[in-house]
């Protein structure tokens, strides 16, 4: 059933008309004549008949409600990534270690939360912090609804904070201490481990990116003129991650394994002297 429109000399008319199948044929039969276009929509007719007619179906009302401004806006928020992730979060220790380092300090802010917050956006879309604060307004995170980018800038310069360093002189960062933390809170049950396994690759900057450890040098993505830094990690027996190291873009990889097995030493992470490069 529908609503026609016939011209008739000078003037348009409305009928309103509906589909039969007559004699093995479809027609349209007027079921009345509504009278002349002008007249009716100035008469208001329609939106009455509309009107009465919604009221016995569901879409209708919504659809009409919405059009006039009567519903609250319509959001749909993802909840997925973090029922996964955030049950990862807490089960690796992350939530917990961060939780103790941050003890004592006023953000002002949840950091715990916005730490998770970056974590997450690199794992499921990666880009920028300030990519990640719009990113978030589509997802469902507990305990991150009011994060601003600027608190994900105060969180990161946490993370690059120096503490004091060990008798060896060299420098640490509170992400040192909570790579340390991390392994401390899973390790098994007698401690050490005696086989971990490294490898290292390089991350190239785009644009202007890169001025502080950002050199050119060796590229495993073939962007030689751009760039890069050499970023390292160590994996235990069981593909877990105890360690990740940062160096300079023209850093030879056969000149780090030797410093990075010092560190561990230094941590005590081994009982023996085995180890297994991938380098």
């Amino acid at each position: 059933m529908f609503v026609r429109v016939k011209k008739i000399g000078g003037y348009e008319y409305l009928y309103l008309v509906e589909n039969v199948r007559e004699g093995g044929r479809h027609v349209q039969r007027v079921i009345k004549a509504l009278g002349r276009r002008d007249e009716v929509e100035a008469s208001n007719l329609l939106d009455g008949l509309i009107a009465s007619a919604a009221r016995h179906s569901r879409r209708s009302i919504v659809l009409s409600s919405f059009y006039r401004g009567e519903l609250a806006e319509i959001r749909r928020r993802s909840i997925g990534p973090d029922l996964v992730f955030g049950h990862l979060w807490r089960e690796t220790g992350c939530q917990a270690v961060l939780h103790r380092h941050l003890a004592g300090r006023r953000f002002g802010f949840d950091a715990e939360r916005a730490i998770y917050l970056t974590v997450l956006h690199r794992l499921m879309v990666s880009g920028s912090d300030r990519h990640a604060s719009t990113w978030q307004q589509t997802l469902d995170i507990p305990g991150a609804e009011d994060l601003m980018l600027n608190h994900a800038y105060k969180a990161m310069a946490w993370l690059g904070e120096a503490i004091e360093g060990e008798d060896s002189g060299q420098a640490r960062h509170c992400t040192d201490a909570i790579e340390e933390a991390l392994y401390e809170h899973r390790k098994s049950l007698f401690g050490a481990i005696s086989v971990a396994f490294f490898d290292t690759t390089s991350i190239y900057f785009e644009g202007a990116g890169g001025a502080m450890l950002g050199r050119t040098g060796h590229s495993k993505d073939f962007r030689p003129q751009l760039n890069q830094v050499v970023l390292g990690i160590v994996l235990d027996e069981q593909d877990r991650p105890i360690a990740s190291f940062l160096w300079p873009g023209n850093t030879a990889d056969v000149t780090t394994l030797l410093p990075v097995v010092e560190r561990l030493r230094r941590r005590s992470a081994f009982s023996t002297k085995s180890y297994a490069s991938a380098v």
